[in-house]
């Protein structure tokens, strides 16, 4: 009896991890959206926060580098973001935000802080959701 109540809870966890997934990241894409972009390309902008190289994108976007190249590519043809050479290593190139790639990130914070992905928690509870599931995956 153990084994079927240890089972229905992986089960339930994983069922709820899901629909929280799905719930936030349709609240995410409808937000993105209103500024012409893909959740992809909002976690590029978001997550470029000043010249980095295309690997050190992708590893804050939690991708890999070849997964990254078509949306740097799309908000490089919308004047988002452009190539620069890198500074230390004539081989490589650095992405940055162009003026008009600042503003909409400026404008894609605003979206971001317009209300919480996940509803029903106090500020305090959404903290705490946090820290248990970077626990969860091995990040704490």
């Amino acid at each position: 009896m153990e084994l079927d109540a240890d089972a229905s809870l992986q089960w339930e966890l994983g069922k709820l991890v899901h629909e929280l997934d799905m719930q936030s990241n349709a609240r995410m894409r409808e937000r993105v959206a209103a500024l012409g972009l893909t959740t992809a390309q909002a976690s590029a902008l978001f997550e470029l926060t000043g010249p980095m190289t295309l690997t050190e994108l992708a590893g804050r976007m939690a991708c890999e580098p070849s997964n990254a190249i078509g949306i740097i590519d799309k908000l490089e043809s919308q004047n988002l973001i452009e190539r620069q050479p890198h500074p230390t290593d004539r081989r490589a190139k650095q992405l940055a935000l162009t003026s008009a790639g600042g503003d909409r990130r400026g404008q894609l914070l605003k979206v971001l802080n317009a209300g919480p992905f996940i509803t029903g928690l106090t500020n305090a509870e959404a903290q705490n959701l946090r820290l248990l599931l970077q626990r969860a995956l091995g990040r704490d």
